[in-house]
């Protein structure tokens, strides 16, 4: 049976198609292309070329991991900053067929992935296009006064530093993609700070190896030529297996946690799917509140568990909404959960969030007590969870908000129900 597709699945292969031909076209007529009988130019930029293609292809990506192309990136820049040949000749070709070549790669790549059915961001892709073109203004263009076509000029820079001038304009501009990445993700959240630090967090690291593995292959160039881009990539292809290996465990692992929160589903504690939509919602509600992707994490293992102490339960509670229990009930149900999830002993900041899910906000408010705000906003959003009794009708949404307002300030956070109700799509509690 043939699939039919839509308009709007043409508009991605569209202006993909329309990249690779205009980028084609500036490729083929730019005036600082090589000059195809200088074979050592040529076969340097094909085997640049071909490395960001396939690092575009194989790319990090997982759950709450921040999308990048190592080898691509790594690449791309060693493309920047190589400016010599062996035997003492330099490139013949400038920063506008640097960044040509390496946008129809990329171009080519993300539309390969598109055409095969696999994810395509295309904020991430434009940010490590933009790092690239940041770090040939900064050295091609101002340092080495490149011009067109024209032949580099020798800087006059001892290796030791022209080393680490080239990293630190790597650095600047990979710090440019985390800012054009932090700013595309931001449109959808309001902490657009939160989210720049989480970028810079996430990437310190692999940034860092990124910028080094540029340099070295510029360095290397000149003595072995185009083999030399190969050589210094192959740590970062077994960095990508690794990865892969780490994200497939987590993977796993989150598997694993869910199939036990389960549990209070398949023995009739709990409805089906309660612990679920706490965890979606509770990660929803953290977003809006700045929370980094770490405490999102552990915010979301500890809503998927936290009713896990229900099991201890001689008689279930009525639809397993633990804010109609007794306090009494609540605490004990509490500290059941915490007992379980501290015997995992691999959960311990999960067990921190989880000591506190039951206690009012008032001990935060007038006795100065410790709450985190992960357990505040299990607190509010399992409430809300239990008294909407997993609907999402208008009537059902609108009685659980005026029964947590009844609560706000001495039970829950305003701070975390203000934004539920932003969630929620809701700007002022129902009259």
């Amino acid at each position: 049976m043939t699939a039919v597709l839509g308009p709007r699945r043409y508009v991605p292969l569209g202006a993909g198609m329309a990249a690779v031909v205009c980028s084609a076209a500036l490729v083929y007529v730019s005036a600082d292309s090589p000059q195809w009988g200088d074979s050592g130019s040529v076969a340097l930029v094909g085997t640049f070329a071909i490395a960001i293609l396939v690092g575009e292809w194989f790319q990090l990506s997982g759950s709450r991991v921040r999308g990048s192309a190592p080898i691509a990136t790594a690449a791309a820049l060693g493309f920047v900053f190589t400016a010599e040949l062996p035997g003492d000749r330099v490139v013949s070709y400038g920063s506008v067929f640097v960044l040509a070549v390496t946008g129809v790669a990329m171009t080519v790549a993300a539309l390969t992935r598109h055409l095969t059915g696999r994810p395509v961001n295309v904020a991430e892709t434009v940010g490590r296009f933009i790092s690239v073109a940041v770090a040939a203004l900064l050295y091609r263009v101002i340092h080495l006064g490149q011009v067109g076509g024209e032949p580099v000029r020798d800087d006059g820079l001892e290796p030791w530093r022209a080393a680490v001038l080239m990293l630190a304009i790597a650095v600047i501009g990979l710090l440019a993609d985390a800012f054009v990445t932090s700013t595309a993700r931001a449109l959808l959240r309001a902490a657009w700070w939160q989210t720049l630090k989480d970028e810079l967090r996430s990437s310190f690291a692999i940034s860092v190896a990124l910028a080094v593995t540029g340099v070295l292959i510029a360095l290397a160039v000149p003595p072995l030529g185009a083999p030399a881009v190969p050589l210094f990539l192959s740590p970062l292809v077994l960095t990508l297996f690794a990865f892969r290996r780490y994200v497939s465990i987590r993977a796993t692992y989150l598997q694993s946690i869910r199939t036990l929160a389960r549990l209070t589903d398949a023995a009739g504690y709990t409805p089906a799917g309660h612990s679920e939509r706490v965890a979606a919602t509770a990660v929803a509600v953290g977003r809006e509140l700045g929370l980094p992707e770490r405490e999102l994490l552990d915010l979301e293992y500890a809503a998927l568990l936290h009713d896990i102490g229900q099991v201890a339960l001689v008689e279930p509670i009525p639809g397993g909404a633990t804010v109609l229990a007794a306090p009494a009930d609540q605490r004990r149900i509490g500290e059941d959960t915490l007992a379980i999830v501290r015997e995992t002993g691999v959960l311990d900041d999960v067990a921190r969030i989880l000591e506190h899910q039951a206690t009012p906000y008032r001990q935060l408010r007038e006795l100065g007590e410790e709450i985190p705000l992960t357990s505040r906003i299990i607190k509010v959003v399992n409430a809300y969870e239990d008294l909407t009794g997993g609907s999402r009708s208008r009537r059902a949404r609108d009685t659980a908000v005026e029964r947590i307002y009844l609560g706000l300030g001495y039970e829950y956070d305003p701070h975390v129900v203000d934004a539920l109700l932003r969630f929620l799509g809701t700007a002022e509690p129902p009259a």
